[in-house]
């Protein structure tokens, strides 16, 4: 049997994932919440991890606010 070829997937989202969250303002919720995604799962430390999981929270709490601004804003602009 073969030994399949080895992946440097895991290793490159990672680099991605930091890279996303680094920059942040410059990135849409749905990427920071996939970038979190990623550290939570294969995060090198459980600081890393731990930080992660706290940055996804924030992203999903906010994400019902920004949708009743926006809803706001179409009733206000009738």
């Amino acid at each position: 049997m073969q030994k399949p070829p080895h992946s440097d997937w895991p290793g490159d989202r990672v680099t991605e994932a930091r890279a996303v969250i680094a920059d942040v303002v410059h990135h849409s919720d749905q990427m920071l919440r996939l970038a979190c995604i990623v550290l939570v799962r294969h995060g090198e430390t459980a600081e890393e991890r731990a930080d992660a999981q706290r940055l996804l929270l924030v992203v999903d709490a906010r994400r019902p606010v920004q949708r009743a601004q926006r809803e706001d804003q179409g009733r206000t602009e009738r």
